[in-house]
């Protein structure tokens, strides 16, 4: 009887399904989208213009850059409290976690420079002097290297994670946004918003291996802007958004040749994948919604409302 009853009551528990996380740049808001239903199930208010996010890895800390309030927020996600600010440096836009889960690497685009963070002990551990207007963050799978790309003076900037020295300045296309490392750390990605490319980077040598450049059929070039882009499992497809020509484009990253366009909300940005990247959620600023694209099919199947101005996107597991 008693097991019966246990059957019972866990069936009548219903399954906490996983998350993704959206900021919501002229709402000051998260919002929570239920991967399962594909509906936002809750909103959390965060400092002004909350653009980067990420989460530490246990899932256990939500990072959020308040840019316009010069502060990285830290939430407790259980409850959407926010916890304390950790001292980021002026308007930070984008960062990364550091491997180890402590350093965090913050781009701070009015001061020129990169800001180091210890998360535990809430202090600057390091500031260095990049180009002007920084934005993407990277850091390598090993931890060695973090890269910071400055959209005024079109470099990457590659940094020694141990010295917290630059050893290397990179020349990429127009307005650079985005960084990753992908093949185990071998390559680097940077995506050109107004140049309109990819550059694909040799680690070791920092030198360009490919470029990329996209063509939407029916979309004027000067719209096709890459921005924001994330890896299918074991990298064998990049899917980059093309902001304001409301694509998302699917690279062969053995190639670098564009094998489909997929057409999403208006002003993609960034994205985020499900648990076994079987689904992308991108989003979409101007329509103020999340586009949910089915990977295998490379198609678009839901649009999902969010607030006003969505900007950057993490998944969150919940079991």
């Amino acid at each position: 009887m008693t097991a019966l009853v246990t059957i019972l009551t866990l069936a009548a528990v219903p399954a906490l399904a996983d998350e993704i996380w959206v900021t919501n740049e002229k709402d000051d808001t998260v919002s929570v989208i239920d991967i399962e239903t594909l509906e936002v199930i809750k909103t959390y208010p965060t400092g002004e213009r909350p653009r980067g996010i990420t989460f530490s890895k246990d899932f256990s800390h939500l990072y959020i850059c308040a840019s316009d309030s010069d502060a990285v927020q830290v939430m407790d996600p259980e409850t959407g409290e926010i916890l304390h600010d950790l001292p980021s440096g002026e308007d930070p836009e984008q960062f990364v976690l550091h491997p180890d889960d402590v350093h965090l690497y913050i781009a701070n685009e009015d001061d020129a420079i990169t800001t180091v963070v210890d998360t535990r002990s809430r202090k600057v551990v390091a500031q260095i002097d990049v180009g002007v207007e920084p934005e993407g963050m990277a850091v390598s799978p090993d931890g060695k290297i973090a890269i910071t790309t400055s959209e005024t003076t079109n470099m990457a900037h590659w940094i020694d994670t141990e010295t917290q020295q630059l050893f290397a300045n990179t020349l990429v296309d127009s307005r650079p946004r985005h960084a990753e490392f992908i093949k185990d750390g071998a390559e680097m990605w940077v995506s050109s918003e107004i140049g309109g490319t990819i550059t694909v980077f040799d680690t070791a040598t920092q030198t360009e291996k490919a470029k990329i450049a996209f063509e939407v059929k029916g979309v004027h070039p000067d719209r096709v802007q890459p921005v924001g882009f994330e890896f299918t499992a074991g990298d064998s497809h990049a899917y980059v958004a093309l902001g304001p020509s409301n694509h998302v484009a699917v690279v062969n990253a053995d190639t670098y040749e564009v094998e489909d366009y997929i057409l999403v909300g208006r002003r993609v940005w960034h994205m985020e994948f499900n648990r076994d990247r079987s689904r992308l959620f991108t989003t979409n600023g101007v329509s103020g919604d999340v586009t949910v694209i089915d990977v295998a099919n490379r198609e678009a199947i839901k649009s999902i409302k969010v607030g006003r101005f969505p900007w950057g996107a993490a998944f969150r597991p919940t079991e």
